[in-house]
């Protein structure tokens, strides 16, 4: 059997590394953190736990985060700029040297003036930018990342009038170089939630100030039965849940077919969902990694690691969910608006969506009276993002809402309520915009 004394050594520090972890959290992952940090994977996982042990993890920043993880308070880490990919050790030192030389940096063109740039090139500062290291320089990622070719031109300039020793447009050459340029950052739009993710995703590995699956909660809260944090066995029943593919394993069985095991993650835990060939055949296509599902199966106990596991029956994107489970698309009308060229733009909105499975209403005001219309079936559409955009784009973000039926959760998938067809609807007339 085991050696006994390596037993005896390895119980001691199990009792010792818990007992770290129970009375100081923070300090403890931390340092298990700071240990792994070169491997996104495990940092991923590990910031998982800390959201676990409610924990707030700080995104980076290089007014105030070290090259590991740190300790702020006894709930608060602050990220370690060492775990951002595409930084190297000698780049952060360089960043370090230079806020420990001076004061905190007060906007990009301090920062690009007073670090080393043959130690911190170009794409060490898109990286930092990327993953909202630079979030403190008074503006938003879109214009630090527009704004940066005129900052190293500033930066690259005040080094030449150091080293000749006079000044010029961009700085005033003093040794310290702690003066800032004057110069104003780019005017462009910030980045849209999704592109400011891709950003975080693709330098930390992970979603860190927000989550994919946030712009669509309250949706999904009417398709689906619980969160994964809610979840319990369903006994033989189907239920349904939504989450975003974090992990995915594809095996081969023993009849030479493929499946796989897909980990779904909603902000309120993971479960890891069984999708047998048949499944996998099926809908391959949307078995990718970062991609939103919602999925309809049994909920089952799994006895290897005690939690749950699911066995997937149904699985959709989230155009589909919508499609099946939505019992129609309600957009609000003002007699105002359709007067002009609205009810035409809506036409050319709705076409290419056409034909589909979801109904049109319009909830058509005339100020002293109100009626429902409801399009005809030649106007069914496939509720899309982009044609709820397009629509939103015309008629306002209050006016456009997809309709889910308040008995779908108790009733089976083949039941007319769960399609939509029991859902009550006002009294309006039929109608055409053909």
């Amino acid at each position: 059997g085991f050696n006994k004394s390596h037993s005896a050594a390895y119980a001691l520090i199990a009792y010792q590394t818990a007992w770290l972890k129970a009375h100081y959290p923070a300090a403890f992952m931390a340092a298990v953190l700071s240990s792994d940090m070169d491997k996104t994977e495990k940092v991923v996982t590990m910031i998982a736990e800390c959201r676990d042990l409610k924990l707030k993890v700080l995104p980076p920043d290089i007014n105030q985060c070290e090259y590991p993880f740190a300790v702020r308070d006894d709930e608060t880490i602050l990220y370690g700029l060492g775990a951002i990919k595409g930084l190297g050790q000698a780049a952060i030192d360089a960043i370090l040297d230079a806020r420990r030389e001076g004061s905190a940096f007060s906007d990009l063109f301090d920062f690009c003036q007073r670090i080393d740039l043959r130690r911190v090139n170009r794409r060490v500062l898109e990286s930092l930018i990327k993953a909202g290291a630079l979030d403190s320089l008074g503006t938003h990622r879109a214009a630090l990342l527009a704004s940066l070719n005129v900052a190293l031109a500033a930066a690259e300039q005040n080094e030449r009038s150091r080293a000749a020793q006079q000044n010029d447009l961009f700085g005033m050459g003093d040794d310290s170089g702690a003066d800032s340029a004057v110069v104003a950052y780019a005017e462009t739009p910030p980045w849209s939630e999704d592109l400011r993710l891709e950003g975080e995703k693709e330098t930390l590995g992970l979603y860190l100030t927000g989550h994919p699956i946030i712009r669509y909660e309250l949706e999904l809260s009417r398709i689906i039965d619980n969160t994964l944090a809610e979840l319990k066995p369903s006994e033989d029943k189907s239920i349904v849940v939504a989450g975003l593919v974090v992990g995915m394993r594809i095996m081969q069985t023993r009849r030479g077919d493929r499946m796989a095991f897909v980990t779904l993650d909603d902000r309120t835990g993971r479960l890891e969902l069984a999708v047998f060939s048949d499944m996998f055949e099926r809908h391959r296509e949307l078995l990718s990694k970062d991609a939103l599902l919602v999925v309809e199966g049994q909920v089952s106990v799994d006895e290897y690691s005690g939690g749950f596991k699911m066995s997937a029956d149904r699985i959709f994107n989230i155009d589909q969910a919508r499609a099946a489970f939505a019992s129609h698309l309600e957009i609000d009308v003002k007699a105002t608006l359709a007067a002009g060229d609205l009810v035409d733009e809506l036409k050319r909105a709705l076409k290419p969506a056409t034909p589909g499975s979801c109904p049109v209403h319009i909830r058509y005001d005339a100020g002293t009276a109100q009626a429902e219309i409801v399009l005809g079936p030649e106007w069914k559409v496939a509720p899309s993002n982009a044609l709820i955009e397009a629509i939103t784009g015309l008629a306002g973000a209050d006016r456009v809402r997809l309709i889910y039926p308040e008995l779908r959760r108790s009733l089976p998938a083949s039941s007319p309520a769960r399609r939509g067809g029991r859902h009550h609807q006002r009294s309006g007339a039929v109608a055409s915009i053909a």
